[in-house]
């Protein structure tokens, strides 16, 4: 996978939520999956944009009820951009690759996300806020400044990459 090591697991694609999200994604045994109701499922849609400090706790509920909580909302933007991103070069994700799951027990072991011009765009707004001013952002509660700043250094690294050749790559 083009993500692997590149960004995923550097910064991007190695916290609790990252895992939360690929067993999300495993779970939904889809192989194809919107971006916006990926965002519904985890309350996303319902921060109008503040995903510096959100005041409305994100919380994924599975299919057998059990809740996970979402600690940062910018740890799974930061993780679907990477995702966009590898659907971007070779059209599929390859779950497999992104857990420790036995590809032989998953209904689906690849899956697309989809999004709409207007959740590219979002995604990369959300991104360029982020390079801007990473310690603005709750994750730096948790984080050194040195840590955020390398953070932001790889996400602006996958933003111009998501959005390479686009008009969008100038938000």
């Amino acid at each position: 996978m083009y993500i692997t090591g590149k960004y995923w697991e550097n910064y991007v694609g190695d916290t609790d939520d990252s895992l939360t999200l690929v067993e999300y994604l495993a779970g939904k045994q889809k192989a194809e999956i919107p971006l916006e109701e990926i965002f519904s499922d985890f309350g996303l849609d319902k921060l109008q944009g503040n995903f510096r400090n959100p005041d409305v706790a994100l919380v994924y509920t599975d299919p057998e009820g059990w809740e996970t909580p979402i600690y940062f909302a910018i740890d799974l933007i930061m993780d679907l951009a990477a995702l966009l991103l590898e659907c971007k070069i070779n059209r599929n994700i390859e779950l497999c690759e992104l857990s420790e799951a036995d590809p032989d027990t998953m209904a689906v072991s690849e899956i697309r996300i989809t999004a709409t011009p207007e959740e590219y765009l979002l995604i990369g707004k959300v991104l360029a806020d982020f390079t801007s001013d990473p310690l603005a952002y709750d994750l730096s509660e948790m984080c050194t400044e040195e840590e955020m700043r390398e953070t932001a250094a790889v996400c602006e690294a996958l933003r111009k990459e998501l959005y390479e050749g686009t008009k969008e790559q100038n938000t």
